[in-house]
């Protein structure tokens, strides 16, 4: 791989909303699912595979679905649950790097350039990802990786579902001479029929013009188009937020029947979040520990303390914020995570900037 050669992973949730659905509720996996508003007015959000078997398609009008799949099952949407897997999955994305560019609840884009696990194989790297996540959160995720974010997002796409496509540098240029220009970023239904009436159908295609004469009839875009049409694209990952925390938390299979279960699994989630540490920074002063429990009924509690700790804390640290959130009344347990929250080190102008 040429010196300073970018390796970015675009992670994709196969039809997420649908497969949070299935997997709370496994009977479902066995039907055509659309997950949206049923009814007149209703449209289909998103639906798994089956349902797309029949034809049935995101943004699709419920009649129409129910037309075209007479078996079709709805559910409504449920965002607090989606957000509270996706976070799991980018939780997951963060522990291999810091650099993680969120696109919506369902999928990332990563810059692993710099990152040496998996002997630096950003395939590998993928590889993992996927069977991370398939195992943690019991869903699917496609993955493509490309020397930029462009192609990247492209491969993800192309061996849809549950697939890793890999496009090397020194594949790029034959990956997209074929590659219809729909498939380009940024370009719709508009831009698409401009380009058809040129002639230009292909990347190839747009190859084959000087980027003066793009620029006259598309604007500043044309010059991207050229761009891209060489496979080139320097939009760096873009990270949304700073760390703030790095925490661990599990969903069991079963719940926790009581306290002296959450205990038992107390030290495995500290040293995890020890190695989590290790690799986001331990060296940042720590400003608080919490525990966070999900109850079986879905009640959420989270239990913090102001820690002057400068080292990962270990399970013992712990033990004071456990005992007080959790009661021995024998309530089940779905989840239970440690954590830590860092100091911000910014100076008192710099955190008063954020408000002006």
């Amino acid at each position: 791989m040429v010196s300073g050669q970018r390796k970015i992973i675009h992670v994709d949730c196969d039809c997420f909303y649908a497969a949070v659905e299935m997997l709370d509720d496994p009977s479902l996996r066995e039907v055509p699912l659309a997950v949206g508003g049923d009814g007149g007015r209703g449209v289909v959000t998103t639906c798994n595979y089956r349902a797309r078997a029949f034809g049935v398609r995101s943004a699709m009008s419920a009649s129409e679905a129910r037309r075209l799949c007479p078996g079709l099952v709805f559910v409504p949407l449920n965002m607090a649950r989606y957000r509270e897997v996706s976070a799991q999955v980018m939780a997951i994305f963060r522990e291999l790097t810091d650099l993680v560019e969120p696109l919506s609840l369902d999928e990332a884009f990563l810059d692993v350039s710099e990152v040496d696990a998996c002997q630096g194989s950003a395939t590998l790297m993928a590889r993992e990802l996927r069977e991370r996540v398939r195992q943690k959160v019991g869903i699917t995720v496609s993955a493509g990786v490309a020397p930029n974010k462009f192609l990247a997002k492209i491969a993800s796409d192309w061996e849809k579902p549950d697939g890793l496509y890999v496009i090397r540098p020194d594949q790029v240029l034959d990956f997209v001479r074929d590659l219809p220009v729909e498939k380009l970023f940024g370009v719709g239904a508009v831009t698409a029929r401009k380009l058809h009436e040129l002639g230009l159908a292909t990347c190839g295609d747009l190859r084959e013009q000087r980027p003066e004469w793009l620029v006259e009839r598309f604007g500043r875009q044309g010059y991207r188009l050229h761009q891209m049409a060489n496979g080139e694209d320097d939009r760096p990952v873009e990270v949304s937020r700073s760390i703030k925390s790095v925490s661990v938390e599990r969903t069991f299979s079963r719940d926790l029947p009581d306290k002296a279960a959450c205990l038992a699994v107390r030290e495995e989630l500290a040293l995890e979040l020890q190695r989590r540490l290790s690799r986001k920074g331990a060296s940042r002063p720590i400003h608080k520990l919490f525990v966070k429990v999900r109850y079986s009924d879905f009640s959420t509690h989270t239990l913090e303390r102001v820690s002057d700790r400068l080292d990962p804390p270990d399970s013992e640290h712990f033990l004071p914020l456990l005992d007080e959130l959790v009661k021995d009344d024998g309530r089940p347990v779905r989840l239970l995570g440690v954590g830590v929250r860092f100091r911000d080190d910014r100076s008192p102008v710099q955190q008063l900037r954020l408000f002006e």
